[in-house]
C-alpha cells in the first residue's frame, strides 16, 4: 500500500514518451515524434523501470514488445492521460462561469416558483444541472457530504465553517384558516379556534415544522396533534377543505396552488415570528456563481411571487422583504 505523501514513480510526461514507444515500437522512432533525443527517450524508459521496479519492454524482439507489466502500465497510461488532456478545456470552461455538472436543492416552498427559472438559469452555467425539491434538513447533508453544490431553503448549516451564504427573502409565519373564518387577535383566541378546528401541523422532519412548534412552547400554547404534513400542498388543502387551521407562511400558500378565496389568511398574534430563506454554496469552489444566482433568485421572487402575495394579503407589509 502506498504510504500518504510517497512520490509517485512517473510524471505525465514519462508516461507520454512511454505510449509513444508502444506506437512506434522503438526509441530512435519516439525521439523524433516527440522531438527529442534516442538517450533521452532511453533514460526515460530506463528511469521508469527503475522506478517501477518492472521491466516494461521486451527488448530481444524487434520492434520491441511489452512484457505483461508493460501491458499493463500502457492500458492506465492512456486512461491517466486522456483525463489529463481533458483538465485544461474543463478548466477554461469553468473561466466562463461554465461548470460540468451543477446540483441545487430547492426548498419545497420555492418548487412551484422558482424551480423551472433557476434550472434555465443553471444550464446557462452547466453542461449538466440537477434541481432537487424537497425538505431542507436532506438538502443540508447533501450539502456537506458533496451529494449537492447549493441549496436555496432556511439555512441549517449556520454553525458549520467554509460555507457562504447568500440572504434571499424574508417573510413572516401567518395563521391559515378556512375562508370567512374571523381573524384571531390574540393567542387565547388560537387555543379557543383549536377546540373547534384541529391544527395541522408541518411535519417535524421540516424546518418550518420544529420552528411553529419551538414558538408555541415559548408562547405555551399546547396544542393537539393530530394531522401533519410534508408538503405545503397537503397541509394548505385541509384547511382549503375547512377541516382545520395550521400555522404556514406566505411562500408555502403560494406553493400549494390552492383558490385564495378558499382561504383567510392572517397575521399571528404575539411576537413577530420570521424566517428566511438562504442560498447556502461552498466557499470558493463556485467562484461568483453563487452570488449570481442568489441575485437572480431575489430578482425573480421579486417579480413572480411577491406582488400576488401582497395583493392577497396587503397586511404583509415589509414584513415579506426580499434581502439585501
Amino acid at each position: 500500500m502506498a504510504v500518504r505523501g510517497e512520490a509517485l514513480p512517473f510524471d505525465l510526461r514519462t508516461l507520454e514518451i512511454f505510449l509513444a514507444v508502444c506506437d512506434v515500437g522503438a526509441m530512435a522512432g519516439a525521439a523524433r515524434q516527440l522531438g527529442l533525443t534516442q538517450p533521452a527517450v532511453s533514460q526515460a524508459v530506463a528511469d521508469l523501470e527503475a522506478k517501477t521496479g518492472a521491466v516494461l519492454f521486451d527488448r530481444s524482439v524487434r520492434p520491441i514488445g511489452l512484457t505483461p507489466a508493460g501491458g499493463v502500465l500502457r492500458q492506465r497510461a492512456s486512461a491517466l492521460l486522456s483525463e489529463a488532456r481533458q483538465i485544461a478545456p474543463m478548466l477554461r470552461e469553468t473561466e466562463n462561469s461554465r461548470f460540468p455538472l451543477l446540483r441545487a436543492g430547492l426548498v419545497d416552498s420555492l418548487s412551484r416558483v422558482l424551480a423551472a427559472p433557476l434550472g434555465v438559469r443553471l444550464m446557462g452555467l452547466a453542461d449538466e444541472v440537477s434541481v432537487l425539491a424537497g425538505l431542507t434538513s436532506s438538502h443540508a447533508s447533501a450539502l456537506l457530504t458533496r451529494q449537492l453544490d447549493l441549496l436555496l431553503g432556511v439555512d441549517e448549516l449556520e454553525e458549520i465553517a467554509g460555507l457562504e451564504r447568500f440572504p434571499i427573502i424574508s417573510e413572516p409565519y401567518i395563521l391559515l384558516l378556512p375562508a370567512g373564518r374571523p381573524r384571531p387577535a390574540r393567542l387565547d383566541d388560537i387555543a379557543r379556534l383549536a377546540q373547534d378546528l384541529p391544527m395541522v401541523r408541518f411535519s417535524a422532519r421540516s424546518k418550518t415544522g420544529i420552528e411553529v412548534e419551538r414558538h408555541f412552547r415559548r408562547l405555551k400554547l399546547d396544542l393537539p396533534h393530530r394531522l401533519e404534513f410534508d408538503t405545503p400542498q397537503g397541509v394548505t388543502e385541509v384547511v382549503a377543505r375547512g377541516e382545520g387551521f395550521a400555522v404556514s407562511t406566505p411562500l408555502c400558500i403560494l406553493e400549494a396552488g390552492i383558490d385564495m378565496a378558499r382561504l383567510a389568511c392572517w397575521p399571528m398574534p404575539g411576537p413577530a415570528f420570521l424566517r428566511g430563506l438562504t442560498l447556502v454554496a461552498r466557499r470558493q469552489e463556485l467562484g461568483r456563481a453563487p452570488r449570481e444566482l442568489a441575485a437572480f433568485c431575489r430578482a425573480e421572487l421579486a417579480q413572480r411571487a411577491v406582488p400576488d402575495l401582497r395583493a392577497w394579503m396587503p397586511w404583509l407589509g415589509e414584513a415579506l422583504s426580499i434581502q439585501p
